[in-house]
């Protein structure tokens, strides 16, 4: 008999929101077998995963990947803003130098320590 392998497949649709699926695969099967399996099943239908980018574990993945037991693998959406820019918006929101992180400062620190 083949051995199974339980893999979870997670997808976040929007942001706050996501989806899991646990299942079992046999033994050599791979990351576009695992996306291949969740397709027709309810939080995954009408996936199209072509768009998205893949990975087990938080680590970069391509479909043909071999999978092993208790994988977790995972597809990112593209980023819609960039994280660098992000950051620089909401300190530019907090204000001058003295509020936000800055308000404290020990006595004869220079600015922004």
């Amino acid at each position: 008999m083949a051995k199974l392998l339980q893999i979870t497949v997670v997808w976040s649709p929007e942001p706050r929101e996501a989806c899991e699926l646990v299942f079992e695969l046999p033994q050599g099967a791979c990351v576009g077998d695992a996306l291949a399996a969740c397709q027709g099943l309810e939080p995954f239908a009408g996936l199209d995963a072509t768009g998205y980018t893949l990975g087990v574990w938080g680590r970069s993945a391509v479909p043909s990947q071999l999978l092993q037991a208790y994988d977790r693998v995972e597809l990112y959406r593209p980023l819609t803003v960039d994280p660098k820019v992000a950051r620089r918006e909401r300190f530019a929101s907090q204000g001058t130098r003295g509020t936000g992180l800055f308000a404290k400062k020990r006595a004869g620190a220079k600015a922004g320590y």
